[in-house]
């Protein structure tokens, strides 16, 4: 049986307690309080799952998008950037569907229209898992009554017509040439106020992300052990609290630790970011400077790749090679080995030495 409480506000508060279940809302009136009692002890019979006040509203796309944002803020989970972009995007193209609108059909026709607005395999199968997510949480967390098999069958069709894949493994390094040329380039540029040249050298001497360095301050940089701290580092299981100290080597053809000190002697500063520039604008000037000297399908995150594999080519082995660059997974760690075949000479002498 449903309990009713008039609250010192004038509201009442309902509270279900039923077949080990317990449920609680509060209403303006006692009427609205009653009928939602009624109806949830009819679910709770049926074996449905039982439906908040919150999700029994949630009739259009975008209201289980605004739940799953309102739940994740409120236990103090942080939505990445990435996701947040994706999830308002989403909700400008499907929010106004009615649930029930969301079938196979009308998800197949969002990923053909994603594709012709040149969308890849890999960013709409972001989104297909992202409208995944959303419905998923509605059904678990709210009780809301749908089904993800529509969606899995768009998934399917989509994939068959290649509108829906993984993305492949770049295997683009820079030539020595290249990056003499963008690095002379990028240093001899009277207008760029950013060290960019300098931060090139950084990232391939310790394979750092460009957002990394970026973020990187004074204070976890230690030059006595050669040692720096990379706070919240990239991991898909954890958003925050993933620091990683590295040690800055000098195997690369750039000595991580005489980088930092020219940093600081051009600016002085021995507080706050080491590099204090936007990430964007570093990676927007060495595209600009890549284009400028027509080197084609060059990226900065190449820089990753090219400084990763210089580490195995100096002779380091994986596990040691994974405490520079901040893989967990050892097996991802071969999409950024790309050896030079002419490498192996060099590795058999340092070990014959």
């Amino acid at each position: 049986m449903a309990t009713f409480t008039k609250l010192k506000s004038g509201s009442w508060r309902a509270q279900i307690r039923r077949k080990g279940q317990y449920v609680s809302e509060t209403f303006l009136r006692r009427k609205d309080a009653e009928e939602w009692a009624l109806d949830l002890e009819r679910r709770i019979d049926r074996q449905e799952p039982a439906v908040t006040r919150k999700s029994r509203d949630a009739k259009r796309f975008r209201d289980l998008v605004a739940l799953h944002r309102q739940d994740m803020a409120e236990v103090g989970v942080r939505i990445g950037r990435s996701k947040d972009f994706c999830l308002t995007a989403l909700e400008e193209a499907l929010g106004a569907l009615k649930i029930t609108e969301l079938d196979r059909e009308r998800l197949i026709k969002y990923g053909r229209n994603r594709a012709k607005e040149g969308a890849g395999p890999v960013t709409v199968s972001m989104d297909f898992g992202y409208i995944k997510t959303v419905l998923s949480h509605a059904a678990a967390v709210h009780g809301v009554i749908l089904s993800t098999e529509p969606l899995d069958l768009a998934r399917i069709a989509l994939k068959r017509l290649g509108l829906i894949g993984k993305g492949k493994e770049r295997d683009r390094r820079p030539t020595l040439d290249e990056l003499d040329r963008i690095l002379t380039a990028l240093d001899e540029n009277p207008r760029q106020s950013i060290p960019v040249g300098r931060i090139v050298r950084f990232a391939v001497a310790t394979a750092m992300r460009q957002e990394e360095i970026c973020r990187v301050e004074w204070r976890d940089f230690d030059p006595r052990t050669r040692m720096l701290l990379i706070r919240d580092r990239k991991d898909p299981r954890r958003k925050d609290g993933n620091h990683q100290r590295i040690p800055l080597l000098d195997v690369s053809g750039y000595d991580a630790c005489e980088i930092i000190e020219e940093q600081a002697r051009c600016s002085s500063a021995r507080e706050g970011r080491i590099f204090p520039y936007n990430g964007r604008s570093v990676g927007t000037a060495f595209r600009r400077q890549c284009q400028d000297l027509k080197i084609e399908d060059l990226h900065f995150h190449d820089l990753r790749h090219e400084g990763t594999s210089r580490l195995f080519e100096a002779g380091f082995t994986i596990e040691q090679v994974a405490l520079v660059t901040g893989h967990k997974d050892w097996k991802m760690l071969r999409r950024y080995t790309h050896l030079k075949p002419e490498a192996l000479h060099t590795i058999r002498a340092a070990r014959a030495a």
